[in-house]
């Protein structure tokens, strides 16, 4: 059997690509690193996309840096290793399917996904292996259930708060439902980095993203702005709440506990044929 070939050495970039969403939680956690008030081992450009652009433009490499859902990372372990910190772990976290009507069972229905990759797909097929999915980009899911057009919807980010404006119920939270089978935190979003960049490089973006986020804990405002610019049209409660929720102890670093949530969501996705064997190692380890 040949050995596989070396890799070539890395040439670093002046400027690191790092690609996350327009979300409160991750405009939240990164504007210190993007605005020089926190220094990384590299000067870093934000690239600010969907979930699912991201997810998509992961498995084809395009940015050394990146948010991206859990679910797509299973699909990209073999080019992309996760940061401990920056990630969206918790309880009281997870998607939420929505109706317009009396629904009960979904197998067999129609409900709109914001992507094949995200997490949320994952864990509606897991509750319900047989519905069938229609994928739309996720600020349209919830227009689309309250018009007709599916019987339900899978809701993710601030769309939790503001479903009931639609005139929408809640037929199943299914973070609530991960939780309680699991006892186990939901994995929902990663900061992934390259697995070809050094070392030492990938444990530095690690401590930076970390000191990005200390720094915008221990000076809110300095943050709000951006915030509030790339919020939509999200009231400032609503912005504030979406932060008090994804932002939490594992977004400083995932922890043991996340860990094992990570390596059971994966192991459930592996069982589904939702996503293939792996034996990387999930995080960045210290250099």
């Amino acid at each position: 059997m040949t050995a596989a070939p070396t890799p070539e050495p890395t040439t670093l970039p002046p400027v690191l690509d790092l690609g996350y969403s327009l979300c409160p939680n991750d405009t939240f956690i990164f504007h210190a690193l993007h605005a020089g008030l926190v220094r990384g081992p590299l000067p870093v450009r934000e690239v600010l996309e969907d979930v699912q652009t991201l997810n998509d433009w992961a498995v084809q490499g395009r940015l050394p840096m990146t948010k991206i859902s859990y679910r797509a990372y299973f699909e990209v372990m073999d080019r992309y290793v996760a940061l401990r910190s920056g990630g969206a772990l918790g309880r009281g976290v997870g998607p939420m399917i929505v109706t317009r009507g009396n629904v009960q069972d979904l197998n067999g229905q129609v409900v709109a996904s914001p992507g094949a990759l995200t997490t949320a797909e994952l864990l509606l097929r897991l509750a319900f292996p047989e519905v069938q999915v229609r994928r739309m980009r996720y600020d349209e899911v919830m227009p689309a259930v309250q018009g007709g057009e599916v019987a339900a919807g899978l809701i993710i980010h601030e769309s939790r708060f503001t479903y009931l404006t639609y005139g929408l119920t809640c037929l199943m939270d299914l973070g609530a439902w991960w939780e309680q089978d699991t006892g186990l935190p939901l994995p929902l979003g990663a900061i992934l980095v390259r697995r070809d960049l050094p070392l030492p490089l990938q444990w530095a973006l690690n401590g930076a993203v970390r000191q990005s986020l200390e720094y915008a804990y221990a000076h809110p405002e300095a943050s709000r702005d951006y915030v509030r610019q790339h919020a939509a049209e999200l009231s400032d409660e609503v912005m504030q709440a979406h932060i008090d929720l994804y932002v939490n102890p594992f977004s400083l670093d995932v922890g043991e506990e996340g860990e094992r949530a990570v390596r059971e969501l994966h192991r459930r996705a592996v069982a589904v044929g939702a996503a293939p064997e792996s034996r990387l190692s999930l995080f960045v380890a210290p250099a």
